[in-house]
């Protein structure tokens, strides 16, 4: 039985995998900061060299992209450094490591959606952040996959399906951003798709397959796009109108476009990935009940 080792579980991500980790016959171990600090080396070699793991996921980020150009020290540790340690912890214990990248390593000024192979160059400290742990991840050699991943949501934490869910009850209108266009991305899909590779890899370990994918739904869609249907599917009558992004200024610029291809993972595992509406519907399903 393979023993897999969640880190930043009280995340998005994370708590998808506490989900999923429920009907499985593997054994989980999830930390966060209070268990492990990833960003302590010496800390990260002794407990992953302890647990014996066969796999580690690192689900942990710093995720606040605005506040990032202000702390940039600990948006390097987080995102740079931390998955360095853990690639080289992996390396060392014998573990096959898995670290979740963003969309936020390109620019936005594609016309076509990114490939592994396209061009990086990030607008952003949180981009540039998250790069630099990319790099770091690659330059150990471990047994290791970066999965870039885009608009991340769930029924769990912060994140931008919830916002519009409150702030549609709160008004009777909002202004939202229409030209920003990438992929919704429902982090219980993300981590089924994980779990998937995992899985494939447990019965057969020349199923892993190093390096570099993507894994985004499918469609896109601008955030205006995005609030209009969550308003709609929610029933929610607020009118959700158009805006550029010039009317919305943010210490940080985004990426105009950051629709991801994702035939390179869909190739390798067989995976099939949902509509980034129909995988809406279901995050929506679940949290309904819980804003009643």
């Amino acid at each position: 039985m393979s023993k897999i080792l969640i880190t930043g579980a009280n995340g998005q991500l994370g708590n998808e995998f506490r989900t999923l980790s429920q009907n499985s016959d593997f054994e989980f171990v999830f930390t966060d900061v209070a268990e492990l600090d990833i960003t302590k080396e010496a800390d990260v070699l002794e407990f992953v060299r302890a647990g014996a793991f066969d796999f580690i996921v690192n689900c942990a980020a710093y995720t606040a992209v605005d506040k990032a150009e202000s702390d940039q020290e600990l948006a390097d540790l987080i995102n740079a450094k931390a998955p360095g340690y853990l690639a080289e912890a992996a390396k060392k214990s014998g573990a096959k490591f898995i670290h979740v990248s963003t969309d936020y390593v390109f620019d936005g000024n594609a016309c076509e959606p990114y490939t592994e192979h396209s061009y990086t160059l990030p607008i952003g400290e949180y981009g540039r952040s998250k790069l630099r742990g990319e790099n770091y991840v690659d330059a150990v050699g471990a047994d290791s996959m970066v999965i870039r991943t885009s608009w991340l949501y769930s029924s769990f934490g912060n994140n931008f399906v919830k916002t519009m869910l409150r702030l549609g009850g709160e008004r009777d209108s909002l202004n939202v951003v229409a030209d920003q266009i990438g992929s919704p991305t429902y982090a219980g899909d993300l981590a089924e798709a994980i779990y998937l590779i995992i899985a494939q890899t447990s019965e057969d370990a020349s199923r892993f397959v190093k390096g570099l994918y993507h894994f985004s739904n499918e469609g896109v869609a601008s955030w205006y796009d995005f609030a209009f249907t969550i308003m709609e599917m929610a029933g929610i009558t607020c009118v959700v109108n158009p805006i550029p992004s010039k009317m919305y200024p943010t210490p940080t610029k985004r990426p105009l476009y950051s629709v991801l291809n994702k035939d390179k993972i869909k190739a390798t595992y067989g995976i099939k990935i949902p509509h980034w509406r129909t995988s809406l519907q279901k995050c929506i399903e679940i949290l309904e009940p819980l804003n009643s």
